[in-house]
C-alpha cells in the first residue's frame, strides 16, 4: 500500500506546479503561499475533526511537537516559500527538476544522523539523479 500511496503522491506532485505556476500569475509567493496554507489547513482541520482525531493532538509528545514543527518550518514555510519564488520567477521545468532532487539530501542526512542505509538500487538512482542534474544545469 505504501507503493500505491508514493505514487498517488508522485502524480500529485507532478501535476501540483502547474497550477501554482498558473495561481501565480500577478500574485506574490507570499500570498500564494498564506492562501494554499489556509486551504490546506481548513480541509486537514474539517478532516481532523470529521475522523474524530482531535484528541490525538493532545496526546503527542512535546519532543515530537519540536520535530513536527521543524519539519513544518522547513517543509510547509520555508521550502514551499522558495519553490513559489523559484516558480514565479524560473522556468518549471528547471525548478521541478532541481526540487526534485531533494530525496538525495534526504538520502544522505538519513544515513548520517538516523544511521539507514541506502540499497545499491538506491544509489545508483540518486546517482543517476545527480547526472540528470547536472544536465539540466549544462542548459
Amino acid at each position: 500500500m505504501a507503493i500505491f500511496y508514493a505514487f498517488l503522491g508522485m502524480l500529485c506532485w507532478g501535476l501540483a506546479p502547474l497550477f501554482g505556476k498558473l495561481g501565480l500569475y500577478n500574485v506574490n509567493p507570499v500570498t500564494a503561499l498564506s492562501l494554499r496554507t489556509l486551504i490546506a489547513a481548513s480541509l486537514v482541520m474539517g478532516w481532523l475533526i470529521a475522523s474524530r482525531g482531535f484528541s490525538q493532538i493532545i496526546q503527542i509528545p512535546p519532543l515530537l511537537w519540536l520535530f513536527i514543527s521543524i519539519e513544518a518550518i522547513l517543509a510547509t514555510l520555508l521550502g514551499d516559500l522558495a519553490y513559489f519564488a523559484a516558480l514565479k520567477g524560473g522556468n518549471i521545468n528547471e525548478v521541478t527538476l532541481i526540487l526534485s532532487c531533494s530525496p538525495l539530501v534526504t538520502m544522505l542526512l538519513s544515513y548520517f544522523f538516523l544511521g539507514e542505509m541506502a540499497t545499491g538500487c538506491q544509489i545508483i538512482g540518486a546517482a543517476l539523479i545527480t547526472i540528470g542534474l547536472f544536465f539540466v544545469c549544462l542548459d
